[in-house]
């Protein structure tokens, strides 16, 4: 399977007093960047999520956003005993070392931040709902992104067919193009008063034509569209793999353009470049 780094999940799941919701989106990148957005209550829970998160992703700019909405009367107050003890002991020692310092009122103690909490769920059942909720969010993203890989897959395919058929169009044109130059520079030799026929020119006539046979450039952009083809059909994380193999494809193009003597082949070697540049942009789309 084939999976794009592009993908969207949203979940929600209702609580009493609040409810709970999950989004999950993801980008291409070129490695794996996690960024959470949590609510407070759910902060020591972070590095458990980014751990959960990982084991699923290998790449991608992913953005995880919880938030928990709270039905306003739907839940009651209370206060957090330890808290309050916590802020009497430190006002204690303030006082001991201001004596004159005013104690603090019970408005103040209330307005502490964390003296007042409000009671739904319990924290540990809070963070069972969520981590399910994560779960399911993951799920959907993985769904999202396959779909998407399916797609991309064709796309590489199609490409792929693209550039056999540019190759099928130059392969058979290979052996006459070289015979062609070889005998053009030798009518150019003739002209000039030298025999080509001569061993010592014969051989730096063949050393010359060499620099210009686009076979083994043919060859290669064969292979690679072979191994382009065995990597998409074995699916899992493959996308630096076809990077790799698109940067080749577009290096073979490359030369067998800058050492084409025929225009049939410069126009494939056009066309071979517009395809491979349309399977880059693909590629970088795969995890």
């Amino acid at each position: 399977m084939i999976l794009s780094m592009t993908g969207f999940a949203a979940v929600a799941q209702e609580l009493p007093g609040a409810a709970l919701a999950v989004e999950l989106r993801s980008v291409n990148h070129r490695y794996l960047d996690l960024a959470l957005r949590l609510p407070d209550e759910f902060r020591a829970m972070e590095t458990a999520l980014r751990e959960r998160i990982a084991a699923e992703l290998r790449r991608g700019k992913v953005e995880c956003r919880v938030t928990l909405a709270r039905r306003e009367g739907a839940a009651t107050l209370a206060v957090d005993p330890a808290r309050v003890r916590e802020l009497a002991r430190t006002a204690d020692e303030v006082r001991r070392a201001v004596p004159d310092a005013t104690p603090l009122s019970v408005a103040e103690i209330l307005r502490w931040p964390g003296v007042v909490v409000e009671s739904s769920l319990p924290p540990a059942e809070l963070a069972t709902c969520l981590q399910a909720l994560v779960d399911q969010a993951l799920a959907e993203l993985a769904a999202s992104r396959a779909r998407e890989g399916d797609k991309l897959k064709q796309l590489l395919l199609a490409r792929c067919a693209d550039i056999e058929a540019q190759v099928a169009r130059v392969t058979p044109r290979v052996p006459a193009i070289h015979a062609a130059y070889v005998e053009k520079l030798g009518a150019r030799l003739r002209e000039a008063g030298v025999d080509p026929a001569e061993d010592r020119l014969r051989q730096e006539l063949a050393v010359f034509a060499t620099k210009v046979d686009v076979a083994e450039e043919v060859a290669r952009l064969s292979t690679h569209v072979v191994e382009v083809r065995r990597v998409l059909a074995a699916g899992g994380s493959v996308g630096k793999r076809l990077d790799f193999l698109a940067q080749e494809l577009h290096r073979e193009a490359n030369t067998l353009g800058s050492k084409s003597v025929d225009a049939e082949v410069s126009n494939v070697a056009l066309e071979l470049k517009v395809a491979i540049e349309q399977m880059r942009e693909q590629v970088q789309n795969i995890e």
